[in-house]
């Protein structure tokens, strides 16, 4: 299974949690809202899921590629 992260951009207030927890795959553009790149590596799925859970207005989400 391939998985992207999905910012949903009305809801995201830029507080950068998701970069904290997944710097990997997640940079902040000047403003501090998420720059996602690329689909998620199976090793950093689990940090990926969390970094979806730790966001206080739940503007990420792990979807399947596709």
């Amino acid at each position: 299974m391939t998985a992207r992260l999905r910012v949903d951009w009305p809801a995201c207030q830029g507080r950068g949690l998701c970069f904290e927890v997944l710097p990997e795959l997640i940079s902040l553009d000047e403003w501090g809202y998420p720059v996602v790149e690329g689909e998620v590596p199976r090793e950093l799925l689990g940090l990926a899921r969390e970094a979806a859970r730790t966001c206080p207005t739940l503007a990420l989400r792990v979807v399947d590629a596709p």
